[in-house]
């Protein structure tokens, strides 16, 4: 739940496709393919600064770390909300980053995720009518957005072999699936499933469907609903993209089931409860995709509700990072039986408001936060052998930060 701020059974009055919320429906404006965006727009009262990849060869004395990307997610119809997807290079050795303007023409690019081959990002477009939006990274041209078929997407991700694009609908509960082509534009939908059963959960009035991702044996993708507490498993067509479900994972009633990662393992998967303010230890089957929750344990957080956000792991499989909005903090757990259990070591505070999103840099070194309500993006040197976080700096300024993407 959440997307601006969170309402449904905790209390929290959410703000997901903002238009519709506020009594004014914004409407998605589809762009041409390959509409060029042009140069991108600097942060008020900044010089132009080059752009990411210029910025990693001209920017980098000799010796020093070469700057990488990252790309913020914000959203553009808040009230001191983003103008687009924001630019920003990180170092991957100190975690200090740098902003390198906005690229606009995205509505409400609340999530984003990136292609395998890594040249090409994807975001939401999270509006009542909401959209998926292809971006090539070269040049930053926009290769088209297609409609999700639901309301309010609020998350998305891309298939391991690069061919699928998997989208969930916070608003209608329903999930969607776009084909990718050689060039990295979408195609028209060629899967959607809205969860009709079972009945919404205690305080939900219908189905919300919160994280939509691949399995770790890569044939079957799972649909996180918070609005009906429940995981749906889908067996994906490798060939024409339509889904079939084959298993469903009840969690206990009021749970609020946000968000799921594997252990490297791929036996294993963690789930984020927001609503009750639980994690849970999910046993999974590779061969028929069924989930097995376990018993809620703590998040460490208190009685308060501290609305869980996302839990990662690290590559090694050896802890667990769970982000808590409410608290302001992150979770660390200890990995141990290979995967079977989390032993809660401690919490750290994010220096920040509303951690609503939370992801590693691709060698692991770093973790991001992106605070929502601080409009800040928190970085954490991350130790490789007692999994302790030290904060790595000052946080940065970014407009309603809800997604963090470091490339």
């Amino acid at each position: 739940m959440d997307s601006g701020t969170d309402a449904g059974r905790g209390g929290v009055s959410r703000r997901r496709f903002v238009g519709a919320l506020a009594g004014t429906v914004a409407l998605l404006t589809v762009p041409a393919p390959a509409a060029p965006l042009g140069e991108p727009e600097p942060p008020a009262g900044r010089r132009r600064e080059p752009r990411p990849e210029a910025a990693a060869k001209t920017q980098a004395p000799t010796g020093a770390s070469r700057p990488r990307p990252l790309y913020l997610g914000t959203y553009t119809s808040a009230e001191g909300g983003g103008t687009g997807i924001g630019l920003a290079t990180y170092d991957p050795a100190t975690g200090r980053i740098t902003g390198a303007g906005t690229l606009k023409g995205v509505a409400d690019p609340s999530y984003l995720a990136v292609h395998p081959d890594g040249r090409t990002l994807y975001a939401v477009d999270e509006r009542a009518d909401g959209g998926v939006t292809a971006v090539r990274l070269a040049d930053r041209r926009i290769l088209g957005t297609r409609s999700t078929g639901g309301a309010g997407p609020c998350h998305l991700s891309v298939h391991p072999t690069g061919r699928w694009l998997l989208s969930a609908n916070y608003g209608s509960g329903s999930v969607a699936v776009h084909p990718i082509d050689a060039s990295g534009a979408l195609g028209e939908r060629t899967g959607l499933v809205t969860h009709s059963s079972p009945p919404p959960g205690p305080g939900q009035q219908g189905p919300h469907a919160h994280q939509f991702v691949t399995g770790p044996d890569g044939g079957h993708v799972l649909a996180v609903d918070l609005g009906t507490d429940t995981v749906y498993t889908y067996r994906l067509d490798p060939a024409k993209g339509t889904l079939t479900e084959v298993a469903r994972a009840a969690t206990r009633p009021g749970a609020g089931p946000r968000h799921l990662t594997f252990h490297p393992g791929g036996r294993y998967a963690y789930l984020a409860n927001e609503v009750d303010n639980t994690v849970a230890v999910c046993a999974y089957d590779p061969s028929t995709g069924r989930l097995t929750v376990g018993e809620p344990q703590s998040t460490g957080t208190g009685s308060g509700t501290s609305y869980p956000a996302q839990i990662l792991v690290t590559a090694n499989g050896s802890y667990a990072y769970l982000a808590n909005r409410g608290h302001n903090s992150l979770t660390r757990y200890a990995v141990e039986a290979d995967g079977a259990r989390l032993r809660l070591l401690d919490t750290v505070p994010v220096a920040g408001d509303f951690p609503r999103q939370i992801a590693f840099s691709p060698d692991g070194r770093l973790l991001f936060a992106a605070n929502q309500r601080s409009g800040t993006v928190s970085v954490f040197q991350v130790d490789a052998g007692t999994g302790e976080l030290r904060l790595a700096g000052e946080p940065f300024a970014s407009p309603v930060a809800v997604c963090a993407l470091p490339l």
